[in-house]
């Protein structure tokens, strides 16, 4: 199964125009950054494999997607979490719900070894027919999807006019927007993106970690931002960015781009923007209530 070639659609979003790569059409689960990271799996040969393993939060984009990529292969996915809220596992929401309905198996290391997720990864040897992926899809294996996005792009863009292009994209670990640098860099085509799990230089580790020494542009404004902490702000300019562009975005990481994007915007003359769409929309399901709930 090939998944390429999502559409790209034009928009306007505070006076910006841009470009939006639509990365959360390219298959009814399986899609967005984590299907890009992961798609060189979907035609691995090899014959030995049955087992997907990965480990995350409970609530992670990557649970669900890795669980939409075992469907499509067959394979079981055993996906490992230091624990599962109470709430959650009496009234499943979002990717967790989404995932268990695929038939993950979400192991619970605390209540289940007596160990957090870490010690539990360090004790472990996988098995000929595991395949396990590191959290988030950190990994040389996501190059060459992310290399199939590239090329999909400058595809696109060989039929616009010429243009001084820059493409943005959030980041968690951050592989997603190296790999696409890489491949685009010798284009002549600057990637932008901000840290949203940690700060700058955790960013900038996460790339030196995979031998990368050449990085993507980091937009930032010096703030501390803190991981699925509840920002008003943000929440509200997600609400004005679906508005204008009728297009639904993730809440967890996408607002804090374009919070960013629209600071550093102005400073940029004779420049096209192309965002790239993380897709993971189904994490709203469970951020949603949490924000209604601040509101209330």
């Amino acid at each position: 199964m090939k998944l390429q070639h999502s559409p790209i659609t034009c928009h306007q979003f505070e006076q910006i125009d841009f470009y939006l790569k639509r990365d959360d059409l390219l298959h009814p689960q399986f899609s967005g950054n984590k299907a890009r990271k992961f798609m060189s799996l979907l035609s691995l040969a090899n014959a030995d494999i049955d087992t997907l393993v990965g480990h995350g939060s409970p609530q992670a984009n990557s649970l669900y997607s890795m669980a939409a990529l075992a469907n499509l292969r067959g394979w079981k996915l055993d996906f490992y979490v230091d624990h599962i809220p109470s709430w959650l596992s009496q009234n499943p929401i979002g990717n967790y719900r989404a995932a268990l309905a695929l038939g993950a198996n979400i192991i619970a290391t605390r209540p289940t070894y007596g160990c957090s997720v870490a010690d539990y990864l360090t004790q472990q040897q996988w098995l000929p027919n595991q395949l396990f992926v590191p959290e988030g899809g950190r990994s040389p294996i996501a190059q060459s999807g992310v290399n199939q996005l590239a090329q999909e792009i400058l595809a696109w863009m060989a039929n616009q006019p010429s243009a001084n292009w820059v493409v943005a994209l959030p980041s968690g670990t951050g592989t997603t927007a190296l790999y696409l640098h890489q491949a685009l860099k010798q284009h002549h085509i600057e990637v932008v993106t901000c840290a949203c799990v940690g700060g700058d230089d955790y960013l900038r580790e996460q790339w030196l970690s995979l031998g990368e020494q050449s990085h993507p542009t980091i937009l930032s404004n010096g703030t501390k931002h803190q991981f699925g902490h509840l920002y008003p702000e943000q929440y509200d300019l997600w609400q004005k960015l679906g508005d204008q562009t009728e297009v639904e975005f993730e809440l967890l990481y996408d607002p804090l781009m374009w919070q960013r994007l629209l600071e550093w915007w102005p400073t940029q003359t004779d420049r096209q923007l192309l965002y790239i769409h993380q897709g993971g929309i189904l994490g709203n399901e469970s951020m949603l209530p949490r924000y209604r709930r601040q509101r209330n």
